[in-house]
């Protein structure tokens, strides 16, 4: 399989190298985890003199033995080098039960650089707390970008079709060793029903995966759309599936911990807070719903607007739906003192669907930027200080 560096992830942890958090890497199952890792130790070993490398990976029977906490902690320990810089890394910690314990004690001894990596369903950001007593730092990794997908297929010219495909199958690079339609999606089916039907099955002790399924499949159905455990509960029992609002709030929290939906909160702009009621639920990848729902329902431009959210979440910005007045923005992006205003569509050529994108851009009266990203395929232009792009040309920016 051909290997991309993710020159953004490897360059954060070179930044972390030698502090003293634990960094832990998180991220949906094949989403480059390991494979980041193993970029990472690559990079010492060629560049950091006395460096011991210490590498558990729980995959492997190898290591089988250490699944027990104290063994565990024997092995590094025996491993350690005096006087050498000493770099710790497990892979798929969550094998070995009790592993913070070991963790834990290794951390407080100050001589490891630790990394530790675990499935997204058993190693998540809001148990990390708990689990670490000692500072710990989170990188987050989500599947390819469009603008790795297009370094994978540097031998296609064509950025449009490198997005149309990208569109279908996103970015699970697991996937792109297969050569046709109904392998990519087996394989994008079976990583997602690993995660919903197993990993969570097991996390939460769920009674069955009925409700979570018709859950999963309806915030897929409905990216992009406003919604609330009440209208979804309301929708499944008239479709014949028992729950209540109660259940559907526990098992979008459970999807979004593992992190195959994300939550998107709205912001009130002329307000300046936050708004309570209903939000917005995008998927980790539009691979996943190309592979579990196909063609039905396909709205090209809410499947834009669930990539350009992802990408936004991805650059590090914090990411709300802006309300003003009766009018709503797709993105609002905020990162330190920076704010962007942003609208997807799909295709503005007709006049009334530009100006439902534009007009509730200039309705905002401050300096930040605002833009529309569609498929111009144009150079980037402006209309009344709105920049208009080219999605596949920000995308790759």
């Amino acid at each position: 399989m051909k290997q991309i560096i993710r020159e953004k992830y490897l360059n954060r942890l070179i930044d972390l190298q030698d502090t003293p958090d634990i960094k832990i890497i998180t991220g949906i199952r094949r989403s480059g985890k390991s494979e980041l890792m193993k970029s990472y130790i690559r990079y010492l070993q060629e560049s950091k003199e006395n460096a011991n490398i210490i590498f558990i990976d729980f995959m492997d029977l190898d290591y089988f033995e250490l699944k027990e906490y104290h063994t565990l902690h024997q092995y590094v320990e025996a491993h350690c080098i005096e006087n050498a810089n000493n770099y710790l890394f497990v892979d798929e910690v969550q094998m070995c039960p009790n592993f913070e314990l070991a963790i834990n004690s290794l951390h407080s001894k100050r001589k490891y650089d630790i990394y530790i990596t675990g499935s997204n369903a058993f190693l998540l950001s809001n148990d990390l707390a708990t689990l670490f007593t000692g500072r710990y730092i989170e990188l987050h990794v989500f599947p390819f970008s469009f603008k790795e997908y297009s370094q994978y297929y540097d031998d296609i010219e064509d950025q449009y079709q490198l997005f149309d495909d990208y569109v279908r199958y996103g970015g699970f690079s697991g996937s792109y060793v297969y050569r046709n339609d109904l392998d990519k999606r087996s394989y994008i089916r079976e990583v997602y029903e690993t995660i919903v039907n197993r990993d969570l099955v097991q996390k939460y002790s769920l009674p069955d995966t009925q409700v979570l399924n018709r859950l999963s499949e309806f915030l897929m159905d409905n990216i992009s759309n406003l919604t609330s455990p009440n209208r979804i509960a309301n929708t499944l029992v008239n479709n014949n599936i028992s729950t209540n609002h109660v259940t559907i709030g526990k098992y979008i929290k459970y999807l979004c911990n593992a992190f195959v939906f994300y939550k998107i909160k709205r912001y009130d702009i002329r307000g300046k807070k936050n708004l309570e009621t209903a939000d917005k639920y995008y998927l980790c990848d539009t691979g996943i719903r190309y592979s579990i729902l196909g063609m039905r329902n396909m709205d090209f431009g809410r499947a834009y607007e669930n990539i350009v959210c992802i990408e936004l979440l991805r650059r590090g910005y914090d990411v709300y739906i802006g309300k003003l007045y009766q009018k709503e923005v797709d993105f609002i992006a905020m990162k330190s003192d920076e704010k962007i205003y942003i609208q997807v569509s799909d295709d503005i050529s007709n006049e009334d669907t530009f100006k439902r994108e534009y007009e509730p851009l200039l309705k905002i009266n401050d300096a930040y930027p605002k833009m529309i990203l569609t498929r111009t395929r144009h150079p980037k232009y402006t209309y009344e200080g709105i920049e208009i792009l080219d999605i596949t040309d920000w995308l790759l920016g």
